[in-house]
């Protein structure tokens, strides 16, 4: 079905375009759901793509369409036969450009503005389904405006950063990624977790105005990599162990003190514990696991039942919990001498506590008392830090089913980077009409 005659100059102001593109053709199919235009350049001459040179031959046209936003409920498709321009100046023969799609994509930049929208809300095969195209398509378009972006982005004013790593999936494959803890921002992310991939950070920070020079502080784990790269890269930056993975060390510890107990003590547990069935056992372990406020009802009758008990699990368990306690006084007091005083107490429990997992546990504490104390006063990167570990997550599950690390770096730009030369969704608020009050969504 072809429209009637004057609807493809309502098209051509609808789409925006400019003479001496037009729409002269529009073809609606009810039943495929599918709207065509025929766009149209009816100049003769056109200035050169390469060097500006007005009044240029054209030399032929390609035939090109592109998807566009949707119609009411139907695709939309644009085609035109674009110029090709035969330059004298330049000698070059180049394609004319139009206004609505960048060169080589086969979406409007509409389209593409809307996808980059979708795409920093829901997972990107959610995206691709609603849109109806292929996720594929869509991390093509994620990694080259996410790439533009970064190419502009200016970190000169970076002063305090975080390094972490996360594991893209199971197994030992690992993203380092950077974060500046003061503007609360992703910075860099890279592959792998060697102390070489800080050295990558400084080129990048180099790379976009920043100076390594004026880094004035490291948040980050035990990792001896980190360690050894933020010494090398930023030898004037302070060094702090984030709150986050010392109290996670700290269950990992209270965790291996549980399984060897389970193992080798069985009849011990079976006394406190009598015949419960595995639920509660199950309970157990999380309830160990869990703040208190978070306990369900079974989780909160096995720990009734544990902090009674002369188990071993029931010493980690407390353990851990003080630990706990002496990070939150820290945080009330903020005070240097208290806390290391604090900390030293604790450490001087756990070396005497003879459950080994602790024992090391404060050795590694003890070879890093100056950074674990200025972390513990450090609330800003603390909080930030351990936000940071949700945003990742919830990275993850928006990329579920990506392919590759870049795919998953990317969209950890565009949804944690605050990069700002990115394209904004097409369905902002329209201004108010004279004449109702209703607004276009």
């Amino acid at each position: 079905m072809t429209a009637g005659a004057g609807i493809e100059a309502l098209f051509t102001t609808a789409l925006g375009l400019q003479p001496p593109w037009e729409v002269v053709q529009v073809q609606l199919e009810t039943a495929r759901r599918r709207i065509d235009f025929e766009v149209r350049c009816s100049a003769k001459r056109l200035a050169c793509p390469h060097c500006g040179l007005a009044e240029q031959g054209i030399h032929d046209r390609l035939r090109r369409c592109w998807r566009h936003l949707d119609f009411f409920q139907y695709e939309a498709w644009l085609h035109a036969d674009v110029p090709r321009v035969a330059c004298s100046g330049c000698g070059k023969t180049a394609q004319a450009p139009v206004a609505w799609a960048r060169e080589g994509s086969g979406f409007t930049a509409l389209f593409e503005a809307l996808a980059l929208s979708l795409c920093a809300q829901m997972p990107v095969r959610q995206a691709a389904e609603l849109l109806r195209c292929s996720d594929k398509q869509l991390w093509l378009r994620i990694e080259h405006y996410v790439g533009c972006a970064r190419h502009g982005d200016d970190m000169s004013g970076v002063r305090r950063i975080g390094i972490d790593e996360t594991s893209l999936r199971k197994g030992h494959n690992y993203i380092t990624v950077v974060h500046d803890l003061e503007a609360k921002r992703l910075l860099f992310a890279t592959e792998g977790r060697d102390h070489e991939t800080v050295h990558a950070f400084v080129q990048d920070l180099q790379a976009h105005q920043g100076d390594p020079a004026k880094i004035e502080h490291v948040c980050q784990d035990m990792s001896g990599a980190y360690l050894k790269g933020v010494s090398q890269a930023l030898p004037q930056a302070a060094i702090s162990y984030d709150r986050f993975h010392v109290v996670a060390l700290a269950g990992q510890a209270m965790d291996q003190v549980r399984t060897s107990e389970w193992r080798s003590h069985p009849k011990a547990v079976t006394e406190v514990f009598g015949d419960k069935d595995s639920e509660t056992r199950k309970g157990l372990m999380w309830g160990m696991r869990k703040n208190p406020q978070g306990w369900t009802a079974r989780q909160g009758a096995a720990m009734h039942w544990l902090q009674r008990s002369h188990l071993q699990s029931a010493r980690a368990w407390r353990m851990k919990m003080s630990l706990r306690e002496v990070y939150a006084r820290a945080r009330e007091h903020n005070d240097s001498g208290s806390a290391q005083l604090e900390l030293r107490r604790w450490l001087s429990w756990a070396r005497r506590s003879r459950l080994k997992p602790f024992v090391r546990l404060a050795k590694t504490i003890t070879e890093h008392f100056d950074g674990v104390v200025r972390a513990m006063l450090d609330n800003r990167s603390n909080a930030y830090v351990e936000a940071m570990n949700g945003l990742l997550l919830q990275v993850k599950r928006a990329a579920r089913g990506f392919r590759t690390a870049k795919n998953f770096i990317a969209i950890a730009h565009l949804r944690m980077g605050r990069l700002k030369d990115l394209p904004q969704s097409p369905f902002k608020m329209a201004e108010p009409g004279n004449d109702t009050g209703y607004r276009h969504v």
